[in-house]
């Protein structure tokens, strides 16, 4: 099943990765390097507790990523 980049939904590290992966590989087919062109995606959190909290330190990382995927696709569509 193919899926949307920008519609994939964020919420576990696998994905997350598959898709600044997947957005690198389609920037770098067209000849743009998204490691200079923005700014890199957010670091991943080293401060969880594991406890589930509201607010986890990992719903901030989503968003963020989020955030930096739609810089992303805005960039290639731009550079299309």
């Amino acid at each position: 099943m193919r899926h949307e980049p920008a519609t994939v939904p964020l919420g576990d590290l696998p994905t997350a990765h598959a898709l600044v992966a997947h957005l690198r590989g389609l920037a770098q087919r067209r000849g743009i390097d998204l490691d200079t062109a923005l700014r890199p995606p957010p670091p991943e959190p080293t401060t969880c507790c594991g406890r589930g909290c509201n607010g986890c330190v990992w719903e901030g990382f989503y968003e963020a990523l989020h955030h930096w995927r739609m810089d992303a696709l805005a960039l290639l569509d731009a550079a299309a």
